[in-house]
């Protein structure tokens, strides 16, 4: 487990990730990143990993909701055509 420590950055505090977890996260200079505090922790994450998992998340609710309904025997395909004529 790598340690880092907190520092001053002007009006803020700053935590300089390690090379070793960088590179393992795969993060790189200038990539913007989303920061919270949970239960006293803080979680840092791409924003495109948590679109990632709502959209996941989503579909997942999508599915289990398509169960309860059919559309027979007409394939997407042909709803999508249809749609395009109008």
């Amino acid at each position: 487990m790598a340690r880092a420590t907190v520092g001053k950055w002007g009006g803020n505090l700053a935590i300089r990730v390690p090379h070793d977890v960088a590179k393992a996260a795969g993060l790189s200079d200038g990539e913007r990143v989303e920061i919270e505090a949970h239960d006293g922790d803080i979680l840092i994450r791409r924003p495109a990993a948590h679109a990632l998992a709502d959209a996941e998340a989503a579909a997942e609710e999508i599915i289990a909701e398509s169960e309860h309904h059919s559309l027979g025997y007409v394939t997407i395909r042909e709803l999508m055509e249809d749609g395009r004529r109008g």
